[in-house]
């Protein structure tokens, strides 16, 4: 799996639309995230996770718990859209079920879209303002 890019809008401290181009970052072969306390390291990661699964590992997303930000307008959308490649066997979809494989040597490559307000992976709203 290669990860290409990663669009934010109204996620974790990231009230605007954020992008994260891992392309441009890989091209010296590895990155790493680095900031201070509070810069938004981990909600990057949450952010791809729940690009992938529709949901951020462990306590972050137990009840009571919002992944929208606090710094969005209120009529702004919580989304997340991740871009990346998976070969092989076969891809998830944005429900988490297998899609059909890919042709043998083919890669799928497809935009990964999460939206606030789909089943069970609905970030809480509570804290909008």
């Amino acid at each position: 799996m290669r990860l290409h890019r990663l669009t934010l809008t109204a996620f974790g401290p990231f009230g605007a639309t954020q992008e994260v181009d891992f392309d441009a970052l890989s091209s010296a072969g590895i990155f790493l995230l680095h900031g201070p306390t509070g810069a938004g390291k981990t909600s990057v990661l949450d952010a791809v996770c729940y690009g992938l699964y529709g949901a951020v590992p462990g306590a972050r997303q137990s009840p009571g718990t919002s992944l929208r930000s606090d710094h969005a307008p209120v009529d702004r959308p919580t989304e997340v859209r991740l871009e990346l490649t998976v070969g092989g066997a076969g891809s998830r979809s944005p429900g988490g079920r297998p899609s059909p494989a890919p042709r043998r040597g083919a890669a799928a490559s497809r935009p990964r879209r999460r939206r606030a307000g789909c089943g069970s992976t609905t970030p809480s709203t509570a804290g909008r303002r």
